[in-house]
């Protein structure tokens, strides 16, 4: 095999696990499962034609330890043991294609209980309930909403977040049994965890709440709780939102010293998104102001947790070309590239990037009986029309 001349296609090593290369799938909720949160054949071929299709790391969607956390009746799940076994069959097909199986854990906090996005995103009522959707109770650090005409959460007491925080040790210790060999914690984009530590939607006034090191006590114990559960060969991530973006709210100063806490109870990357409290979704507020988004429009915020506190870092958001992908790697302002939609509109966007970034070893990242046919349609001219 021809030396890899990109970063993108070199390999990364987090404790014990070797990434191929330096594409991550990003974790995408597809609202395609049942009230049980088991995976079907459906959430099987999505994840694995990925995995075929030359990605390092493939993330399931994120699964909740608790079926209160979910965000809809269709969501995935890993509060139950039956959901294991479904998932161990998907992660066992993604290692056997020489990718890293990788699940994503997350609570929707204040979030939960409300339809599909294909449906409104909105809070479940009682047309829903008519239809077999009713809403539940969601929950929150206090119990104010922050999202305009979305339901009322109870406020966790100490106890209950003691129980969530056992919950989620428990979730890991399932991924494990399941076989996944990276796991990453959700804790952006105005769910629980992000609710806990963001100072807009926490005005508790106990040991959760008030000052800094007490917002991020939800966040740390989560982290501990699964270190403690999760094999110490196996890396752990936590993806935060860098920035609320709203005025009084968390900053790229305080996502440093999450960041810095984070590393020292065993976290080893931090995957680097933005915004989310106060709207339905991270885009809301942008959509609703008109605004657009640049190309890698937060790759800064990967690039100053990298730079100033010296941790791996994701960068995710609007990259869609391999040339881009390659330059935040070679500029180091992230070690790993982490890809969402852009894939569901080219599921073969590894093996194209490798196509275009190094041509002459292209060819040996296509599963072989693809690429005997067309390597030889290749050099006989006849080429795919972009």
């Amino acid at each position: 095999m021809a030396t890899r001349r990109s970063l993108l296609f070199s390999p990364y090593r987090l404790r014990e696990v070797e990434f191929p290369n330096r594409i991550i799938l990003s974790p995408m909720q597809m609202y395609v499962a049942g009230d049980d949160g088991i995976a079907t054949d459906w959430h099987y071929q999505h994840l694995a034609k990925f995995a075929v299709s030359g990605v390092g790391c493939v993330f399931t969607e994120v699964l909740p330890p608790d079926p209160v956390g979910r965000n809809t009746h269709w969501d995935l799940g890993i509060w139950d043991e039956a959901q294991v076994a479904p998932l161990a069959r998907i992660a066992g097909f993604i290692k056997e294609s020489g990718s890293i199986p990788a699940a994503q854990m997350g609570h929707a906090g204040v979030k939960a209980s409300r339809q599909r996005p294909s449906d409104g995103l909105q809070p479940l009522g009682t047309e829903d309930t008519e239809k077999g959707e009713p809403p539940w109770q969601p929950v929150g650090p206090v119990t104010a909403t922050h999202v305009q005409g979305y339901h009322p959460p109870h406020e966790l007491t100490t106890n209950d977040i003691h129980e969530l925080i056992d919950k989620f040790g428990e979730g890991a210790n399932r991924l494990d049994r399941a076989g996944f060999e990276f796991l990453e914690v959700h804790a952006a984009h105005g769910y629980l965890i992000h609710s806990f530590y963001s100072p807009i939607s926490n005005t508790r006034t106990d040991g959760y709440g008030g000052s800094l090191k007490n917002r991020m006590r939800f966040a740390l114990e989560v982290a501990e709780s699964i270190r403690g559960r999760w094999p110490e060969k196996y890396p752990l991530s936590f993806r935060i939102s860098a920035i609320d973006a709203v005025e009084g709210g968390w900053a790229l100063e305080d996502s440093a010293a999450l960041s810095t806490a984070l590393g020292t109870v065993g976290v080893d990357i931090i995957d680097c998104s933005s915004r989310g409290v106060g709207a339905a979704n991270s885009l809301t507020k942008l959509e609703k102001a008109g605004k657009s988004l640049d190309e890698g429009y937060q790759v800064p915020y990967a690039e100053f947790i990298r730079k100033n506190v010296g941790m791996p870092t994701i960068a995710v958001g609007l990259i869609t070309r391999a040339q881009h992908a390659e330059a935040i790697l070679q500029q180091g302002c992230a070690d790993f590239i982490a890809i969402a939609r852009e894939f569901l509109y080219n599921p073969h966007w590894a093996l194209h990037a490798a196509e275009e970034l190094e041509p002459e070893s292209a060819w040996e990242d296509w599963p072989p009986t693809w690429s005997w046919w067309l390597e030889r349609r290749n050099k006989l001219g006849i080429n795919r029309v972009d």
